[in-house]
């Protein structure tokens, strides 16, 4: 049951979109400047693409990669390409130079895409701003009655922030290189340019050391990355124009390097891997030479690995127990007037960071790491909010935010969309101090997330956190953003990514059978329960508890929960047309006799035991939505023990069951209480 059109029908009356001129350009993220013409350029069998002026290899395997996703979208055969004949080519791409050796955080990504109906003319400063502005080609492309086409545009276009990553943890779930390969397509998809690496942490070390070979083969559980995978990975991010930026967190966090060093931890004995969540006491001991002299030859090794100028060590959460009971480090504070365990932790940045220093690259940490006595190259990058990105930019120091941008938060596309790295606590910075402000990331930790369900996990939702970071400030219009997202999410599938194919599969297991109709409709309306409320309610879940249930499987956000819920609004605001009204009344209707299809599966599958009492609710709470349509459209209003009763019910189901939300229930409650508290249709008192 697809209700887009009803949705796009409401939006269009509720909310105009910002730029008229782009409405109808489903682009994402939005160019910084978008004007239309007349005519279209067709895309054909015989469409050729010629690279004039700078031809480096780099840019050939670009137009490669676009070509092959080309052909993905359009199912043609391969198209021509010519390195400087450009009298017959469709497509003409021209730049300047070539491209940096290592890419840059500033390096130029603008470009400008000149479409008429006889040729598209895309240019750019260098190979990485073409890269940008195939993909807005590749964008650009529809179905029209005459066959494939892309409209006669014109785009100038660079990005707002230079920074614009997407953060994957591999340490508490291992994730695969392929799957890491797709997501980078993602990634270059909606131009983001940073991949955070996520290598070490209490639960795994996913990285091989040469060096130190105990790391990996103890403290992985046989589930690392060669050398030689990660050397294919940054290559493969690189023909993205993507960077790859690797954390190894320390000095906490850092129990799976202890299981094979247990010498540069700060209390004695052996460790284990992790298998749990949340904050643990193990971090390594600062005061012993030994531990500099590790850490030197370990990032040595590994800044020859990643070329990438930044490193990233991590840094937070640590808490300080075996700090406070070593006797040994206590006595090493007090010899060297170290007040208390914060000092202890910049003392052991301080050092760190000069080790960094020496290997050629620059420093990143999470807020932790702040303090004025660090060097001013230095980035912070903060998860608590932009008061501390202003903080670090105050104290001259670079910055990135990643606070609400927690994919694994479960929160709705548009509530990461609307916080912004340079709003609240940042708003009032000095243009200087602005500067300093290098952009964000996206952050997906995987204490609930696995190689078969990560990607609907990241996306679509990362896309909306691309675009703050790329358009224009002042692109937020939340309407135009879900239309566009709508469009993407399709496209990104022709990259491989499963964050839709992966869905119906694991329905299947969870019903134990082949038809999932009732449960599908009924995992629709479902979202996993929001920000740490899970790792709450499932205490004892460990990283070898499978991922297989239903809150694993269902969206983090129900499109047709949201869809409904517009469409509840516009009747209660009188703006709904007669066709939504309908259409509300036919999906209560479904949603009542749903159950139905589920009675028995409850006992092929012993998955199905958390569906139950989830479609019991909302069987019930759609009779109850009926009859409060029957009471706005008749005029009526409801006597004061129906509405007790069917709020009752809404209650009920708008508690968490088995860690997932039913998100069509308060759009139901507020139809009860309009119905209750007034006798005119869609006007409640």
């Amino acid at each position: 049951m697809r209700t887009l059109g009803w949705l796009m029908a409401l939006l269009a009356m509720l909310t105009p979109f910002a730029c008229p001129q782009q409405a109808s350009l489903y682009l994402m993220p939005m160019p910084a400047s978008v004007e239309r013409a007349s005519g279209q350029l067709a895309i054909t069998p015989s469409f050729a693409v010629a690279i004039t002026g700078n031809t480096e290899v780099r840019l050939q395997r670009a137009v490669e990669i676009f070509l092959d996703h080309l052909r993905r979208q359009t199912g043609m055969p391969p198209v021509e390409v010519s390195l400087t004949d450009a009298s017959k080519a469709a497509l003409v791409i021209r730049t300047e130079g070539i491209s940096k050796e290592v890419q840059d955080v500033d390096e130029d990504e603008s470009y400008t895409l000149d479409v008429t109906s006889a040729v598209a003319k895309l240019s750019a400063p260098n190979t990485l701003g073409a890269m940008r502005g195939l993909e807005t080609f590749l964008q650009l492309i529809t179905v029209t009655p005459e066959g494939f086409a892309v409209p006669a545009v014109a785009i100038k276009d660079q990005p707002r922030f230079p920074w614009r990553g997407l953060m994957i943890d591999t340490s508490r779930h291992f994730i695969p290189l392929p799957v890491l390969k797709r997501n980078l397509d993602g990634m270059a998809a909606v131009k983001m340019n940073v991949f955070h690496w996520h290598l070490s942490d209490n639960q795994g070390f996913r990285i091989e050391s040469k060096k130190f070979p105990n790391l990996q083969q103890m403290g992985s559980d046989d589930l690392y990355y060669t050398q030689d995978e990660a050397r294919e990975l940054i290559a493969y991010a690189r023909d993205r124009g993507i960077r790859v930026v690797p954390e190894f967190d320390m000095p906490g966090h850092s129990t799976a390097w202890f299981v094979g060093y247990p010498e540069l931890a700060s209390k004695p004995g052996s460790f284990a891997i992790e298998r749990s969540w949340g904050v643990f006491d193990a971090a390594m001991d600062p005061t012993q030479e030994r531990t500099y002299r590790f850490l030197d030859e370990f990032i040595g090794e590994m800044a020859k690995l990643f070329p990438d100028a930044y490193f990233h060590i991590g840094g937070d959460e640590v808490n300080g127990k075996q700090w406070d009971a070593n006797p040994k480090i206590q006595d090493f504070m007090h010899l060297h007037a170290i007040k208390n365990n914060q000092e202890l932790q910049a003392y052991f940045n301080r050092r760190v960071q000069e080790i960094v220093r020496r290997h050629g690259k620059t420093m990143v940490g999470w807020d932790e790491i702040l303090q004025p006595d660090l060097p001013k190259n230095i980035v912070v990058q903060s998860w608590r909010g932009q008061a501390s990105l202003a903080e670090a930019a105050k104290e001259q120091y670079r910055g990135l935010l990643s606070y609400g941008y927690y994919l694994d938060l479960m929160w709705p596309a548009a509530q990461h969309y609307l916080i912004d790295p340079l709003s609240d606590g940042a708003a009032n910075l000095t243009p200087t101090e602005t500067s300093r402000i290098l952009g964000g990331e996206a952050c997906m930790w995987t204490e609930f997330a696995s190689a078969e369900n990560i990607d609907s996990r990241i996306w679509p939702r990362a896309a909306a956190i691309a675009e703050r970071m790329w358009s224009p400030a002042n692109v937020r219009d939340v309407p135009s953003m879900y239309a566009r997202l709508d469009r993407l999410r399709f496209r990104l599938e022709w990259l491989g990514l499963t964050h839709d194919s992966a869905y119906v599969p694991m329905l299947r297991r969870i019903a134990g059978s082949d038809d999932i109709s009732g449960l599908r409709v009924l995992a629709d309306l479902l979202e996993p329960v929001k920000n740490y409320d899970r790792a709450e309610q499932e205490e004892a879940a460990t990283s070898i508890t499978p991922l297989n249930r239903l809150v694993d499987a269902v969206r983090p956000e129900s499109q047709t929960g949201r869809e409904f819920s517009a469409m509840v609004d516009a009747i209660l605001a009188n703006k709904a047309t007669p066709e939504m009204k309908e259409q509300v009344r036919s999906l209560l209707l479904l949603w009542r006799d749903n159950h139905e299809k589920l009675e028995g599966l409850e006992a092929k599958s012993f998955l199905m035991k958390d569906v139950v009492p989830i479609s019991q609710n909302l069987s019930g709470l759609a009779a109850a939505g009926l009859q409060a349509l029957d009471y706005l459209s008749g005029g009526r209003t409801a006597p004061e023990s129906w509405t007790n009763a069917a709020l009752a019910l809404a209650d009920e189901a708008k508690k968490p069951q088995s860690q997932v939300l039913l998100t069509v229930a308060p759009a139901i409650e507020r139809l009860i209480r309009a119905a209750a508290g007034t006798g005119i249709a869609g006007s409640p008192k």
